[in-house]
């Protein structure tokens, strides 16, 4: 009898499989930090006999790599991916006996990127799952922007054409388990629903449903914006990433605190956007622990700039630490936790901002008060609807952009509040007056501020 056992990574927004019978398993698409992949194995007192790699990924950086060396398992990496380490290359329909009775076999499937690679499952003969990595998804396909943009609507083409070559060759029971499309940006529309089958992906999904032009067209269309942070993740994963150190940062005390922030280093607050508005550490920047950490800070920060990370306890420095990682912000040049007191000189006072709600930012603007509205959401989502006389700039430019920004207080918003909060870190800490709007969008309309959207509305 066989198991598939999934790790799912709420951060880059992916899932990896442990996937074997009372043996021995092959590991997909394992993450950077391998040793829970280890710890799952012997739970489970099977031995890790192959790790398999869909694709290269630019999402995260892959643990594959280290995971093989630990355990002494064969590296399964398809054949076409330009890699710098030693590996064994699978091409279309090669297979290994992972246990007794229990085969994976490659299916070449490129699209997401030229030379991605899908693995069936079968047991005794009959497929029993298809790992999808970056192709089929649920409910849509991996994008397929990643790689070049001369490349994008032949492998669109090809993302269609490996889709209908899946479903041809699988029954409509076989299980779908995909890589991307948990809030990963690799996905090129965001799946909804937490399982599929070939059947289902068969009557919804539109590499299944549309003709090759219609999906083409409409695929290019959706495509969002790429983290910056993926044109440095897919070369790591390429060249042989090194093994991840999980140790403690050192300790920071107020004193080096401010030093790294003279020194033009990023220190990172991880506290709540409630605490983190109440009061912080003048110059620091916002990015709860709780929300897209690994998303927002690895496309935000400059590449390779040293962070010190701020928490409430170590447990969330440690989350913090492992999640970074596997997006390859490996060490944090240091850290400081508990009373955030102990984070200033004793002549420094907080940094503080207002937090408020739509109805407040309507009450100021019906009072005919100056102040700044500014949209940061993404360019796909303010398309839906914007307050009407707003500045948009996308919360991943903002950095860069912050001199675009016209005088005045500025009241930041996004569509949930999270990306307000890092957006009125970062204006904060440019010595801007900001009030961070947390709030839902849909509470624009209720609070009767006037919106212009694709609805019709003005």
């Amino acid at each position: 009898m066989f198991f598939v056992d999934t790790s799912e990574f709420e951060g880059p927004g992916n899932r990896s499989y442990l996937v074997g019978g009372p043996r021995a398993t092959v590991v997909i698409d394992p993450p950077r930090d391998i040793d829970q992949v280890i710890a799952a194995a012997a739970r489970r007192s099977v031995r890790i006999a192959y790790v398999a790699e869909t694709h290269v990924h630019n999402d995260y950086v892959s643990g594959g790599l280290e995971l093989a060396r630990v355990t002494g398992a064969r590296y399964l990496v398809p054949a076409g991916a330009h890699v710098s380490f030693a590996r064994t290359p699978v091409a279309d329909g090669d297979t290994v006996t992972v246990d007794e009775g229990l085969v994976l076999r490659a299916i070449a499937t490129p699209g997401h990127t030229p030379h991605h690679t899908s693995y069936a499952l079968t047991e005794d003969g009959h497929v029993v799952a298809a790992f999808t990595g970056g192709s089929l998804l649920i409910g849509t396909v991996g994008r397929p922007d990643l790689v070049e943009p001369r490349l994008t609507e032949q492998l669109a083409r090809a993302q269609h054409a490996s889709a209908h070559r899946l479903a041809d060759k699988l029954d409509d029971e076989v299980p779908v388990l995909p890589t991307h499309g948990f809030g990963s940006f690799c996905s090129s529309s965001q799946a909804e629903g937490d399982a599929t089958t070939i059947g289902k992906e068969r009557e919804t999904n539109d590499a299944l449903t549309l003709d090759v032009d219609t999906f083409v067209a409409r695929t290019l269309a959706g495509l969002d914006d790429v983290p910056a942070c993926y044109a440095h993740m897919g070369p790591a994963s390429a060249a042989g990433p090194a093994p991840v150190d999980l140790t403690p940062p050192r300790r920071a005390d107020a004193e080096e605190i401010a030093s790294r922030l003279a020194a033009g280093e990023w220190v990172v607050d991880l506290r709540s956007r409630m605490a983190f508005a109440e009061g912080h550490v003048a110059g620091s920047f916002n990015f709860e622990g709780d929300g897209k950490l690994a998303t927002y800070l690895a496309w935000l920060i400059p590449w390779g700039r040293s962070v010190t990370l701020l928490a409430d306890t170590p447990e969330r420095i440690t989350d913090a630490q492992r999640e970074l990682a596997r997006v390859g912000i490996d060490r944090p040049a240091a850290a400081a936790t508990g009373d955030p007191a102990g984070w200033i000189r004793e002549d420094e006072q907080f940094a503080s901002f207002p937090r408020a709600r739509f109805a407040d930012l309507a009450d100021v603007l019906q009072r005919g008060d100056q102040v700044v509205v500014l949209d940061v959401r993404r360019d796909s989502e303010r398309a839906g609807g914007f307050i009407d006389g707003s500045v948009h700039i996308p919360i991943h430019e903002l950095r860069g952009r912050i001199g675009e920004v016209p005088p005045g207080t500025v009241w930041v918003h996004c569509a949930g509040g999270m990306r307000a909060a890092i957006a009125a870190s970062l204006l904060d800490a440019a010595g801007r007056d900001v009030v961070a709007v947390d709030d839902g969008f849909g509470a624009a309309t209720d609070a009767g501020l006037a919106l212009t959207g694709s609805d019709g509305t003005d």
